[in-house]
Formats: C-alpha cells, structure tokens, sequence
C-alpha cells in the first residue's frame, strides 16, 4: 500500500496560497475607518465637499421639519393600506 502511494506523496508539492490579497490592497479595517470628505448630491448626482453636503441635509431637514405631520387619521389609512398589500403577498386570493 505504501509503495503505491510514495509517488503520490511526493508528486505534491507546496502550492502559493491563491486566496491571499496582494500586499498594495488596504485591509478592510483600515477603509472602514476612513473617513469620507466626499459626497455626491442626492438630488442630481454631482460631486460635494463635506461642507456643501452638511448644509443641503441641513436645508433638507428644515424642509421636512415645515411640512408638518400627517394627521392620525391618513396614518391609520396608509397603514391598513400596507397591511393589506402585505396579506394580498401572502394571499393573493383574499381581499378580492
């Protein structure tokens, strides 16, 4: 048994490990951690700097702060209008 598998064994040889990153890629820890001073606007795609981009989320949340609220009753109907999208998911044979 051991005749028949000596050429085997020495046929294998040490193989470059294929899996490992090349040594100029930054490790994902290090990118979690940096920071990011660029931004793109939301409203048509273009390029910002951190501080372009502070003042349109703040203008942004003045907007949604003066539009006010729904009221409680167009609340509940917008809800039980999801909750019937969502059994109609499930069931598509009810609520017909």
């Amino acid at each position: 048994m051991l005749p028949k598998l000596l050429p085997l064994l020495l046929s294998i040889t040490a193989q470059p490990a294929l899996a490992v990153p090349p040594p100029e890629d930054q490790p994902e820890e290090v990118l979690r951690t940096e920071v990011i001073i660029q931004a793109r606007s939301p409203v048509d795609g273009k390029p910002l700097t951190a501080r372009e981009y502070a003042e349109l989320q703040a203008r942004e949340e003045a907007v949604r702060e003066s539009l006010g609220s729904v009221s409680p009753d167009v609340r509940r109907t917008i809800n039980l209008l999801r909750l019937r999208q969502t059994i109609r998911t499930f069931f598509p044979f009810l609520l017909r």
